[in-house]
């Protein structure tokens, strides 16, 4: 993998915050041209010309770029082991209450505010503080319902299980796949009801607290954003190793 290819991975998921389901066209349609697109989703096995799967990095990977959490991320579905309710809330809480995830809601009230998003909010320094209340309570409220609540109730799993071998192309479709179909508890795919209905459900809650916007347009627009930033989260976590991998290189050297 290439350096450029990397910057343009990063780059593009970064700067997704307010655009939705662009970064979904952008992706399918410049790699996945076909209608082969769904069914790299799940595939265990790589091509004959892929590379050797990079070993695991000794050093610790909580935040992506030192900022996004990245608790959920399982190096491979080899030796799958049953997540318990528990542990599927406790990793809820670890996404919800983490500094990267105040951070990202301070940068996502911060655009809000400027783009005066909800003007019944207004400007200034209380203006903000209720702009970074609602940003930061639909973390949350996304956070436990799409990663605890509808999985324990499913019985669905909600981390992301990289690939890390295969051609970049392939791997770029697992990882938008994952927003579609998941791991269940009985080692079997299903489709990503938790990773619907838990935005879904998050964007008709948000609609308590957002005076403005609360059209089924808006309601749309909402869900497919927050849709398309995990899509973007599940990039980076693909290929988060691989970034890190080059940049400390050094450190753990």
């Amino acid at each position: 993998m290439t350096n450029n290819f990397i910057a343009q991975i990063a780059c593009k998921a970064i700067s997704f915050t307010g655009s939705g389901l662009r970064f979904t066209t952008l992706f399918a349609s410049a790699y996945f041209p076909s209608s082969s697109f769904g069914q790299q989703f799940y595939s265990e096995k790589p091509a004959e010309s892929v590379s050797v799967a990079p070993q695991p990095l000794p050093l610790a990977n909580k935040r992506i770029f030192g900022i996004i959490p990245n608790n959920r991320t399982s190096p491979s579905l080899k030796d799958y082991e049953l997540l318990s309710p528990r542990k599927k809330f406790e990793i809820a809480r670890q996404d919800s209450f983490d500094r990267g995830t105040v951070v990202l809601a301070a940068a996502f009230a911060a655009e809000a505010q400027l783009t005066n998003a909800s003007p019944a909010f207004g400007q200034g320094v209380r203006g903000y503080g209720r702009y970074f209340g609602a940003s930061y309570g639909d973390f949350v409220i996304g956070n436990y319902l799409s990663e605890a609540i509808y999985p324990t109730l499913l019985h669905q799993d909600p981390r992301y299980f990289r690939r890390g071998i295969g051609s970049k192309r392939s791997r770029l479709g697992y990882s938008i796949g994952q927003i579609f179909w998941t791991h269940t508890d009985s080692d079997r795919t299903q489709f990503n009801y938790s990773e619907i209905l838990g935005n879904s459900t998050a964007v008709a809650i948000s609609n308590a607290y957002y005076p403005d916007n609360r059209n089924v347009a808006d309601a749309v627009t909402k869900l497919g954003t927050q849709i398309g930033v995990d899509m973007a989260s599940n990039v980076l976590k693909e290929f988060w190793p691989d970034v890190s991998r080059k940049f400390y290189r050094k450190d753990r050297q």
